[in-house]
């Protein structure tokens, strides 16, 4: 019987952890890899069919065009974790940017406090939908999906018969997607970030070293910041190559790093994984199963409510289609492309960058190739489809190696 790799001594050299990365993904644990081999491939076939494809224009409006799913596709990862789904993540969205347009426009509020209480108001929506679910017992397929139709109402009713409401091109709405760092804020925050994440890093394991726990090695640390550092470093190196690193996307970013390390390293982010994998243990166990779900379900809302302020930045206006068509749809696509589990417990929150990143390459490179809309969505079902029969296959795999 094959030994539990978590039992085995840590490999140190090259060829040790060529060989440890095949063992894991030979018993099911796939990581991202699927998915960055996907984008390496992606961004090759429509490179070798439009030289603009890597540019650093088009990819500067690639990172700003990935905010607004990514950030929904963030929220409803949350969602996922727990095996249940979110329906009006686009919805609330639609119905917090007409809270914005309204307040900021028609009331005349100072920009700032407009897009807090469009904010709140998305974390209000979202609270309601999970008591309703959580503490009268409604599916949250149901609840949602009245949220649906129920939010999106609100939002046509705040835009009144015009249908439309056109934000000023200057203001902190407009500054949120229109803000674009000089080349020497890029790298010093990019910097920033390899450096805390070696360096919290290197003392968590020392701590786990000193309590007798196992414990990565120098070497690995040292490949790990490396394997962070050239896509941080390379990304600021082309976007400063057109305007600079974009606010918005940072802020996205922002947000995919501070719900990861509330999954991976918080008392709650531990309870969240526990409920998706098994409600009744986790409730057993003591966790507050019902408060978990009510503010997984707002959290979700919530960061649904950001984007829905960002498309009215980027657009500098709201309508009656914001937050509708496909936008639902390419959310959870991003978030189960990305290797976020249908079934539950299974996830981070990087998946929502990865997913979206996937996404956003195939719907840059065919505009670049003036395709039909029909094209994208045929592309992107097969992308979706290929990513849950891994899903599958992974758990398959886990489960014939008798790991969960």
């Amino acid at each position: 019987m094959e030994r539990d790799p978590r039992l085995l001594p840590e490999a140190t050299t090259a060829k040790g952890l060529l060989t440890e990365a095949t063992r894991r993904i030979r018993g099911g644990e796939l990581g991202p890899l699927p998915v960055i081999v996907g984008l390496i491939v992606i961004c090759i076939v429509f490179q070798s069919l439009n030289s603009n494809f890597l540019t650093p224009q088009n990819l500067s409006n690639l990172s700003l065009q990935i905010v607004y799913y990514g950030l929904l596709s963030t929220g409803v990862i949350m969602v996922l974790l727990l095996g249940e789904i979110d329906l009006s993540i686009g919805s609330i969205s639609g119905m917090a940017a007409a809270v914005l347009g309204v307040l900021a426009v028609n009331v005349g509020i100072n920009g700032v406090l407009a897009i807090a209480l469009a904010v709140l108001a998305g974390t209000l929506a979202g609270t309601i939908q999970g008591t309703l679910f959580a503490k009268v017992g409604v599916p949250a397929f149901v609840v949602t999906l009245a949220g649906l139709l129920g939010w999106q109402g609100a939002q046509l009713y705040l835009l009144g018969s015009d249908g439309t409401i056109n934000v000023p091109y200057e203001g902190p709405i407009a500054y949120l997607t229109q803000t674009f760092f000089v080349p020497w804020v890029g790298w010093t925050i990019g910097a920033v970030a390899v450096g805390a994440f070696a360096l919290t890093t290197f003392i968590g394991e020392r701590r786990r070293a000193k309590a007798g726990l196992p414990a990565k090695s120098t070497v690995n640390i040292a490949t790990r910041t490396v394997l962070l550092a050239l896509p941080v470093f390379g990304g600021v190196m082309v976007l400063n190559m057109w305007k600079g690193v974009p606010l918005a996307f940072l802020i996205f970013v922002g947000f995919v790093v501070a719900f990861d390390l509330m999954l991976r390293k918080t008392p709650y982010g531990r309870k969240v994984f526990a409920v998706g994998g098994n409600a009744e243990a986790a409730r057993r166990a003591g966790i507050n199963v019902d408060l978990i779900r009510i503010s997984v379900f707002a959290l979700a809302s919530t960061l649904s409510a950001v984007g829905g302020v960002m498309t009215v930045s980027r657009g500098f206006a709201v309508s009656q289609t914001t937050g509708g068509g496909e936008v639902l749809m390419l959310a959870i696509a991003a978030a189960v492309i990305g290797g976020t589990s249908l079934f539950g417990g299974r996830g981070n929150a990087y998946s929502a960058l990865l997913g979206g990143l996937v996404l956003g390459a195939i719907t840059s490179g065919l505009y670049l190739l003036q395709m039909d809309a029909s094209v994208r969505f045929m592309i992107t079902a097969v992308v979706l489809l290929i990513a849950v029969i891994l899903d599958a296959m992974s758990r398959r795999s886990r489960k014939q190696h008798a790991r969960s």
